[in-house]
């Protein structure tokens, strides 16, 4: 399987988990208490990361693929980085990052 990724940086994880659960239709997949949710839909892989002085800004795009090896990161002609990583790359890195989920 193969979903579009997208990075957001968000002011306030638990009001933004509230307002993009109802968007998307689900509770996110991943929480880690207020640094970084993540969800899993059919098509989309999106997370959100709690950074007040970038509320709002696009943090990177990318391609979750389930034949991915590894995690991968370039930068487009725009200077967008964009990322490209298996579900399991994905799971092992927000622990290394930002802890163990308190949901998973």
């Amino acid at each position: 399987m193969k979903r579009f990724h997208i990075a957001l940086a968000v002011g306030d994880l638990r009001d933004s988990i509230a307002d993009y659960s109802a968007r998307l239709g689900q509770r996110p997949n991943v929480v880690i208490e207020d640094k970084y949710a993540m969800w899993r839909t059919d098509l989309l892989n999106f997370s959100i990361n709690q950074n007040a002085e970038r509320a709002g800004q696009l943090r990177h795009i990318g391609f979750e693929e389930d034949s991915a090896e590894g995690f991968s990161s370039t930068s487009d002609v725009n200077g967008i980085e964009w990322e490209l990583f298996s579900a399991q790359a994905q799971d092992e890195r927000i622990v290394e990052m930002y802890g163990v989920p308190v949901r998973v």
